[in-house]
């Protein structure tokens, strides 16, 4: 019988193929190699406990929101926490060794002193009254412009009015926040302030509503706001939030400081419960990270972005949006490389885990109503398994004089995040910038931003690179992002973020000259980034020193029909300014609907 002819015929049908056996060989030596190496190379980032189960999904999309529901993920995946280096804590975490270097220096000049609290201040027949808009961060901010706004005007202030009818839905007035009283004394040298609109001539006078335009300077209140005050006597501003120039006089901006640094405390029940909570941490451990997560529904839904959740949550999320007819449908994926986007739980802990902070750490999570709760928060508390909340370290009764009020309960977690060793913000809202200032001028406690822009690009190709190498690359893009001195150059940014009027340097010997100059050198080549503002000076000729003191030229709209979006050709170096190009995650906070905005950036 005849052989079949072999394939290519070059031999005779009674050839062996025995040289078959030499690949055979060679593809078992490979093979051993490769296990040989898996033991000594080092462990790959998609190792990393949150990383391991996202090599089929997003890179950006949370465990906890995937539709496979259950709690097995979560649990199979702690398994791989333990698989993260657990090094030495890095130095620096708690503090910055410059920090004591500076210290916040609000008291004012002579000159702006010599006047305080003579008749020339405030005119006897002058009542400004305001009202604010927001939340309890957005309103405090109108409350401390307001005082600055008074000075401007020589008026007496009388004690704001709270927003009671905004989204927060929260009844409470001011002196069931803030210390009334304290706030009038130790405010008593700068402006005159009073609990009520007294009578005027024997009548109560009914106020003159109005509004003014957004980032009014000196010369806008005077031009447009004293004519009415002369005539009427009684001004009452309304929506007062931002209606405040970012640049004014060094003695207003250090009058805005003592307002709030120093005028504004909260009340007595609300201070000594914020202390019960500080003081509950501290017990648990020396060192505490207080973390302002925003990962609420509504902030969600106005980013646009797409956390993993499927077919629920764009349902879920798109509804909320649809609220709002001024949002646009936007490119989730293009929110993320622009850095538009709040970081996710588990991205947080990625983080504060490459940055250095151990598995051991407390972390005290400041925040409101989390999407998805639990199982969200899931991914952070498998890397810190010490998560805590106020109420988790308090009992009902004690919060129930708080719990229904969302101010009170913000205050609550606005005092132990000022407390904290190390606070972390998740967005650029207003309690971020509040209390990004409020540290610096106190001693430049740490205060960590995420770069989420560059932290995109780095979580995106995560799976290329070891743990060491992604945790080395993280400490570089948050460099400027760290809360150091000298993180911002003067007249950078919101004057509430920066307050850099009022924080001076110590003098030091000239034996520590070169140590200084090594220090700015530091500073230099650490945290500046893009192109910097120039500080401008303001000129205050036409307002000496922001005293109204005559009727100036009465311009052709003073009324509450100010143009929004009008420009003030007033505003010295407004236009000027010069954006940080790679602070672009402060675009989110940027509304053209002031509703969004008091919703949203607190």
């Amino acid at each position: 019988m005849a052989q079949p002819r072999r394939r290519g015929g070059g031999g005779g049908h009674n050839k062996c193929p025995r040289p078959a056996l030499l690949p055979a060989a060679a593809l078992l030596l490979f093979l051993l190699a490769a296990v040989a190496l898996l033991y000594v190379s080092p462990p790959p980032l998609t190792d990393h406990p949150a990383l391991a189960s996202s090599r089929r999904r997003s890179p950006h999309a949370p465990l906890v929101l995937n539709s496979s529901g259950g709690g097995s993920t979560v649990v199979s995946e702690h398994s791989e926490i333990s698989r993260v280096p657990i090094s030495k804590e890095a130095d620096g975490l708690w503090g910055s060794k410059f920090a004591s270097r500076f210290y916040g220096c609000s008291n004012s000049s002579s000159r702006f002193l010599d006047c305080a609290g003579s008749s020339v201040i405030t005119q006897p027949d002058r009542y400004l009254m305001i009202v604010t808009s927001g939340g309890l961060n957005q309103q405090r901010t109108g409350i401390i412009d307001a005082v600055v706004a008074a000075r401007i005007l020589n008026a007496t202030l009388v004690v704001p009015k709270l927003d009671q009818t905004s989204f927060w839905k929260d009844a409470s007035n001011f002196s069931e926040i803030f210390d009334v009283d304290w706030f009038i004394s130790n405010l008593s040298k700068d402006v005159k302030i009073v609990k009520e609109l007294p009578e005027i001539g024997g009548k109560l006078r009914t106020p003159h509503r109005m509004r003014v335009p957004r980032k009014c300077t000196q010369r806008c209140y005077v031009n447009r706001v004293l004519p009415a005050l002369l005539k009427k006597h009684v001004v009452r501003l309304t929506k007062f939030d931002y209606r405040l120039a970012n640049r004014l006089d060094t003695d207003l901006q250090k009058l805005r400081c003592r307002v709030n640094y120093h005028g504004l405390r909260f009340t007595g029940l609300i201070e000594e419960m914020g202390e019960k909570l500080i003081q509950r941490m501290r017990e648990r451990s020396k060192h505490f990270i207080a973390l302002h997560l925003r990962f609420e529904p509504d902030m969600l839904a106005f980013s646009g972005c797409y956390y993993g959740g499927g077919e629920k949550e764009r349902k879920e999320l798109g509804a909320i949006r649809k609220r709002w007819k001024t949002l646009h449908a936007i490119n989730p994926e293009k929110g993320r490389r622009q850095g538009r986007c709040p970081l996710t739980p588990e991205e947080v802990g990625l983080m504060l885990r490459a940055l250095g902070y151990r598995n051991d750490v407390h972390i005290y999570v400041a925040s409101g109503e989390i999407y998805g709760g639990a199982r969200t928060l899931a991914p952070l508390k498998a890397f810190f398994p010490n998560l805590h909340t106020k109420e988790t370290i308090s009992s009902k009764e004690e919060l129930a004089p708080f719990s229904k009020y969302s101010s009170r309960m913000a205050a609550l977690d606005f005092i132990v995040c000022d407390g904290s060793d190390a606070f972390v913000t998740n967005n650029n809202g207003n309690m971020a910038k509040i209390l990004a200032g409020r540290r610096r001028y106190f001693g430049h406690k740490r205060t960590i931003r995420p770069n989420a822009k560059r932290l995109y690009s780095l979580i995106s190709n995560r799976r290329n690179m070891s743990w060491d190498s992604f945790s080395s690359r993280v400490r570089m893009v948050q460099k400027g992002f760290m809360g150091e001195p000298k993180e911002l150059r003067p007249g950078r940014g919101e004057f509430h973020e920066n307050p850099s009027t009022c924080i001076c340097e110590k003098t030091v010997s000239k034996t520590v000259a070169k140590s200084n100059s090594q220090f700015e050198q530091v500073l230099s080549n650490d945290t500046e980034r893009g192109i910097a503002i120039q500080t401008e000076q303001v000129s205050s000729n036409d307002t000496e020193m922001g005293i109204a003191t005559s009727e100036p030229t009465v311009p052709d709209h003073t009324d509450e029909e100010a143009g929004e979006s009008e420009a003030d050709e007033d505003a010295p170096g407004e236009k000027e300014e010069i954006i940080d190009p790679e602070a672009d995650d402060d675009v989110q906070f940027r509304l053209e609907d002031p509703e969004l905005e008091g919703i949203l950036s607190d």
